[in-house]
């Protein structure tokens, strides 16, 4: 499906956010877990028909810098909670420099609808690419200064805009709903922003550059928390952490490991075993 548009929403990836180390940024990258919930497949998404979505409660600004729950689908509702409970230090082992130093970036956490449920947008670098060739991310990357703040809405602007310009989605479709804790990545030194989307109104997507991505595609939630689909990534520096196979892909590195901190505190994890490794074969 390499760029081909389809009407899936899909994810990208930058190197402000891909490295070989990056997953170490990530609490939870490694074998030691927190607890945390053993959901079996009823606890959270699993597929079928399209949730219910409450009735919304006044116009809302989609494709704006506006962050608002209204409308969401009810399954929705676990990762909603998590963004404003959820605690830095629950996320990463690291926190952004207190000086200010690092470089701002953002990405988008897209989440769908598609035949077979709920679903997360991803997309794979081009295998031709200097750095992290082939690796699976969100799309995202550094802000421009025509972002703004990004303290305020620079990050959520910055998420939008490398979406669109990464994988063709039209950012109107899009309804922000919330942003996790800033994580720092101290190999690149970048502070980034992961802002939660829902994609409201879904629009065609796909590679928009081939010289920097290689696809586009939509991961459906029920895969990515079957057990089945659940790894332990081994790099040959000796670092482990969480990655997930599905779509013909490796998920690993930083994208993995916010996908799984996101999926233990929507009380949406499964049990699976962590002793099932695979060597990473990765150039860094």
């Amino acid at each position: 499906m390499t760029g081909a548009t389809q009407n899936r929403p899909a994810a990208a990836d930058t190197d402000a956010v891909a490295g070989t180390t990056a997953a170490d940024a990530v609490a939870g990258t490694t074998t030691a877990d927190t607890g945390g919930s053993a959901a079996g497949p009823s606890a959270g998404p699993t597929g079928g028909a399209p949730a219910a979505a409450r009735p919304p409660a006044g116009p809302v600004r989609r494709g704006s810098t506006e962050v608002s729950t209204r409308g969401l689908p009810d399954w929705l509702d676990p990762v909603v909670d998590a963004a404003r409970t959820v605690r830095p230090t629950q996320l990463s082992r690291f926190l952004p420099p207190e000086d200010g130093r690092g470089r701002q970036s953002a990405v988008l956490i897209l989440f769908g609808e598609g035949a077979r449920g709920p679903e997360l947008l991803l997309m794979e670098r081009a295998g031709s690419l200097r750095s992290h060739p082939g690796q699976p991310s969100f799309p995202g990357g550094a802000l421009d200064p025509e972002d703004g703040d990004p303290q305020t809405t620079g990050p959520l602007r910055a998420a939008l805009r490398e979406a669109e310009e990464e994988t063709g989605l039209d950012p109107a479709g899009v309804q922000l709903f919330g942003v996790l804790p800033r994580l720092y990545i101290p190999v690149s030194e970048f502070v980034v922003t992961p802002v939660l989307g829902w994609w409201r109104a879904p629009s065609p997507i796909g590679v928009v550059d081939p010289a920097e991505t290689a696809r586009v595609f939509t991961v459906p939630v029920a895969d990515l928390t079957h057990p089945a689909h659940r790894v332990t990534v081994v790099h040959p520096s000796g670092h482990q952490g969480p990655a997930f196979t599905v779509e013909s892909a490796l998920v690993w590195g930083f994208t993995a490991g916010v996908i799984d901190r996101i999926l233990h505190f929507a009380g949406w994890e499964r049990p699976w075993d962590r002793s099932r490794q695979v060597p990473l074969d990765w150039r860094a």
